[in-house]
């Protein structure tokens, strides 16, 4: 095994793991709620259909101590491809190493070289820490305002 931390795309292998961050990560949103069995299908969705998006890993012995979560669609505005960042997370322990900085820096590199034109992700407004991150990074606040439907699954007609 490799020592020194590393980063990687993630691979199915890693759902448990993977499964654990995001635990973490959603017990301290405001929008979500950690749920394993949820959380586990997304990641799956990902991994299993490269072309919806790439999760990369940072990895110290074996060990998930980051990931970062890449969606690929196709903008209008922008006329190509754009990239959704999520679940940007490191390990509560290995936090204040640079860690996170190393992730992003090679999510940009990454959307670069494939010649992504826009990245987009939402921050919890109650978070600054993660705002100042992201804002020394070159993000910068849109004038958009998010908004969402959730769509709860209708009963098939066998359950009705």
């Amino acid at each position: 095994m490799n020592p020194e931390p590393h980063i990687e795309q993630a691979t199915l292998e890693d759902l448990p793991q993977l499964t654990d961050l995001l635990h973490e990560l959603f017990s301290t949103e405001g929008d979500f709620e950690p749920n394993r069995a949820k959380q586990m299908r997304g990641l799956r969705l990902i991994l299993e259909q490269p072309n919806r998006g790439r999760i990369f890993v940072l990895r110290m012995d074996g060990m998930i101590v980051g990931m970062i979560n890449l969606l690929f669609t196709i903008s209008t505005a922008e006329g190509g491809f754009v990239i959704t960042l999520e679940d940007v997370i490191i390990h509560r322990d290995f936090r204040g190493k640079g860690y996170g900085d190393r992730l992003l820096q090679h999510t940009i590199a990454y959307a670069r070289k494939k010649d992504f034109l826009r990245i987009t992700l939402l921050t919890d407004r109650i978070n600054e820490d993660g705002q100042r991150f992201f804002k020394a990074h070159g993000f910068f606040e849109s004038k958009m305002i998010p908004m969402r439907l959730i769509l709860t699954p209708e009963p098939s007609r066998d359950e009705t």
